[in-house]
């Protein structure tokens, strides 16, 4: 059964959802979503971006021309944290022969670790640690997951390479509306941030909603959400040298807490397509001792998108000058086949101000 055959019988813009509570533990890991979209999904919770979701979102949030990236160059950062390779970028001056002119085009090589910078982390990319079990109970330790593994014929792919693949992601697009919570802006006290970005620290659920609250937004089933934290704010105001030193010392970040209400929030309360930040990690980091990281239940227990180091500079700025915190999210990663990771190509479009705004569709969607 195909990825887009696995659940096309059933419609997830209204059909039932457990709650949180309601959903089996996995062994000693509560809140196990295995089998909710079927028992050969591949998706997650991205089924809830469905066709008539889609074009929801696309109407009501789609006024104007204006977008923005979401997709912090690939260049950054340049000295990569958690040990990851830096992106080399190699610029090639072709050359020719029979013709002279040629060498003024220019071909370019790009090799970088896809989890270096902006990134969506994909289902392959963190399984249940201490169970070594990845999402759906598909596969245990996935074969041909390590070296290089070319593919010649398109037709003839092994199944067990391209299970829960981020291709499955890549191919469905992750589009629907988005969602800003500018914790940045919210949590300062005369433009200062209570906690520093770059050291270990909660993100507590009811600040998330407090912030929610502020910003007058209301959730919906499906909504992608995404923090603004500050991880990129900090490392533009800091020192090279302080960029630098982020590299080869133990990671600690502020991110969301580890905690049952964190989990319920993200799925009970509001079943979120998916979840992204500026941050490295999303979550903080190092956990506690003793809690396991969220990865573990975000990716391996529920195939919730879990997106990294999103740049969130301009998006704060155009949402703050319109007071609007929703909008359309379009994202298409790279299509990798078995991918674990992958850069997300994601814009938003269609910001603007409900009261100023013209009541047709932004025309370049089309």
């Amino acid at each position: 059964m195909s990825t887009s055959e696995c659940n096309t019988s059933v419609d997830w813009t209204t059909a039932p959802l457990p709650t949180y509570d309601e959903l089996p533990p996995f062994r000693n890991f509560p809140g196990c979503a295995w089998g909710v979209w079927g028992p050969e999904d591949q998706l997650g919770t991205i089924n809830l971006l469905t066709d008539a979701l889609v074009k929801q979102s696309a109407s009501e949030e789609i006024r104007t021309g204006k977008t923005v990236s979401l997709n912090w160059p690939l260049n950054f950062p340049a000295k990569p944290m958690f040990g990851r390779l830096p992106p080399q970028i190699k610029l090639i001056q072709k050359q020719s022969k029979e013709d002279y002119r040629d060498d003024l085009a220019r071909d370019d090589e790009i090799h970088i670790n896809t989890q270096s910078g902006s990134q969506w982390d994909g289902l392959r990319h963190c399984p249940v640690l201490e169970h070594e079990m990845f999402y759906n109970k598909l596969i245990r330790r996935p074969r041909s997951s390590r070296g290089i593994h070319p593919i010649e014929d398109p037709l003839q792919i092994d199944s067990s390479y391209t299970r829960i693949g981020i291709q499955n992601w890549a191919n469905h697009g992750i589009c629907g509306r988005g969602v800003l919570l500018d914790l940045v802006k919210f949590l300062s006290k005369d433009g200062v941030l209570p906690y520093d970005p770059w050291t270990t620290h909660a993100i507590t659920v009811p600040q998330i909603e407090a912030c929610a609250e502020a910003q007058r937004v209301q959730f919906r089933r499906g909504d992608i959400l995404i923090l603004r934290v500050g991880f990129i704010k900090r490392y533009y105001e800091s020192t090279q040298e302080m960029k630098d030193s982020l590299r080869g010392k133990p990671e600690t970040l502020a991110g969301v807490e580890q905690s049952e209400d964190m989990k319920r929030f993200l799925w009970l309360n509001n079943h979120f397509a998916a979840v992204a930040s500026d941050q490295p990690a999303l979550e903080r980091w190092p956990t506690p001792d003793g809690i396991p990281h969220l990865h573990q239940t975000i990716l391996g227990l529920w195939g919730m998108p879990i997106g990294e180091l999103f740049d969130l500079e301009k998006l704060s700025e155009v949402c703050a000058e319109l007071n609007r915190y929703t909008f359309f999210v379009s994202s298409w990663p790279l299509n990798i086949i078995g991918g674990a990771a992958l850069p997300p190509n994601a814009a938003v479009s269609g910001i603007s101000d409900y009261l100023n705004s013209s009541l047709t569709l932004f025309e370049a969607f089309f």
